[in-house]
């Protein structure tokens, strides 16, 4: 059942192909990881910002390919393993590896890894644009038990920083007030947390004069 009010409830995430908005900014990427067999190596590495849905992509990727994916490689990651891994990939059992930034930037201190990483193709999920922005707003709130109407996406999008991070922020920060207010998600409600710019420094940088 459809949640109309927001409520402490859990919900299951959307993680299959159907839940996954194919545009511009991914398109390249996702059509890569659909066509592992023809990999010129086992490996890939999936480049993309914080919230982009890299995740989702990957869950998508080993479901289909039986392949092995290590998420959120960056920083602290564990390089013999990964080096051991980048080895061990076939193409019956294909390695992908996701990550923020490029290996370079992490940075990589395993001499052999680094040399494989920077051989290592890649695809990269790209900055959003608006019909990506408006289908992961209502992924999301749907993944919460919410369906919105259009005018409150459309409503909240010129209003905030429009990045992936952003849009998570806002939904966030939306059910949050429903579930306080025990309201449903209305433009109403959009508007009343949305201003409230002294607490959400991730506005867009014009809101205050929209």
């Amino acid at each position: 059942m459809t949640r109309q009010l927001a409520l402490p409830l859990a919900y299951s995430v959307g993680h299959g192909v159907a839940d996954f908005f194919v545009s511009d900014a991914n398109r390249d990427a996702f059509r890569h990881l659909a066509q592992w067999r023809r990999w010129p190596a086992p490996v890939t590495l999936l480049l993309g910002p914080r919230e982009s849905g890299k995740s989702h992509l990957a869950r998508i990727f080993e479901a289909r390919s039986s392949g092995v994916v290590v998420d959120e490689a960056g920083p602290g990651v564990d390089e013999e393993r990964l080096f051991h891994m980048w080895n061990a990939a076939t193409p019956g059992q294909p390695l992908l590896i996701v990550a923020r930034a490029e290996p370079r930037d992490w940075p990589v201190a395993l001499p052999d890894l680094a040399s494989r990483l920077e051989a290592t193709p890649r695809v990269a999920i790209n900055l959003p644009d608006d019909a990506l922005l408006a289908a992961l707003m209502r992924k999301r709130f749907r993944d919460l038990g919410l369906e919105v109407a259009p005018e409150v996406v459309r409503f909240t999008l010129a209003r905030i920083e429009r990045s992936f991070a952003g849009v998570a922020r806002a939904v966030e920060a939306l059910d949050a007030a429903a579930l306080a207010g025990g309201r449903a998600v209305t433009v109403p409600l959009a508007r009343s947390v949305l201003m409230d710019a002294a607490q959400l420094d991730w506005l867009a940088e014009d809101a205050g004069q929209r």
